[in-house]
């Protein structure tokens, strides 16, 4: 990596997470890092009971946040190059803007705003869909480590830039890659007549992720990589290989152009769902 990490802080445990997780990969990556936080005024400009002084309560407010939040980079990473910069856009659009020369973007998994039950804000859903390169989406600060990159992988050139962004990752961290690629059988695959052989199936599946990977393997002889290849639901299978990761990645092969209609099904559900920090790599 060689641009600058961009982190949004708000002041919520969810955007303390993500700064912390920023702050890590920016030193890893011997990159800047960038903390922003959006002054959104529209909640409060209500015209029949205006706030005196909105602006400048709201911008003293800014400050204070992002003074905390560089101080909690900080104090994990003394010598971290960090800037902090206020924007006065809402905060999705503030930070799809801002991943135009980012190496990546990270956010909390949710803000101070949303209900109390979601699982994830809806601005971290926005610019997972929209966002120009990896977006980082940050469920909490991790307890532990457990030295294991997964990327999710399938027959498409949708998923290069995630294989790409999985293997940097695992590289950085000196982490090992667990590459999971999953099928689902065809509705008629136990008719007698279609004659089904899943040995073949399963064997060319386990061919295309050799051939999808080898590249990679070759620009990074030092990552060590584990095939997961086998029949089931993708949300399901990466769901599952989150609980022993650091991190998971996929790509996203939604093609909606409202919201975060341009996520796909697979990266909505593993970011509902995972238990580990989701990248989104958009191709």
């Amino acid at each position: 990596m060689s641009h600058v990490i961009v982190v949004g802080a708000d002041g919520s445990a969810g955007g303390t997470a993500a700064v912390e997780w920023a702050a890590d990969d920016a030193a890893r990556a011997k990159a800047p890092l960038r903390i922003v936080f959006a002054v959104d005024r529209e909640p409060y400009q209500i015209v029949k009971y205006p706030i005196p002084d909105l602006g400048g309560t709201l911008n003293r407010s800014a400050e204070k946040v992002l003074d905390e939040a560089e101080m909690t980079a900080r104090k994990r990473l003394p010598d971290l190059d960090i800037t902090t910069e206020v924007s006065q856009e809402a905060p999705a659009v503030m930070l799809r803007a801002q991943a135009e020369d980012a190496a990546e973007v990270v956010v909390g998994s949710r803000g101070l705003g949303g209900f109390a039950r979601a699982v994830m804000g809806s601005v971290s859903i926005h610019v997972a869909g929209q966002a120009h390169g990896p977006v980082v989406v940050v469920r909490s600060s991790p307890e532990t480590t457990h030295g294991e990159i997964v990327v999710g992988i399938d027959d498409s050139t949708a998923c290069e830039a995630a294989i790409a962004y999985a293997f940097e990752q695992a590289g950085l961290r000196a982490s090992t890659l667990r590459a999971v690629y999953v099928w689902q059988l065809p509705v008629n695959a136990y008719v007698a007549e279609f004659g089904y052989d899943p040995e073949r199936v399963s064997a060319l599946h386990r061919q295309i992720a050799a051939d999808k990977l080898q590249p990679w393997r070759e620009k990074y002889p030092q990552v060590t990589v584990i095939e997961d290849v086998y029949s089931a639901h993708p949300v399901d299978a990466l769901t599952d290989a989150s609980e022993r990761a650091d991190l998971v990645i996929v790509g996203s092969h939604g093609r909606g152009a409202i919201g975060s209609v341009v996520l796909g099904s697979v990266s909505r559900g593993v970011l509902h769902h995972a238990r580990s920090a989701v990248a989104v790599v958009r191709p």
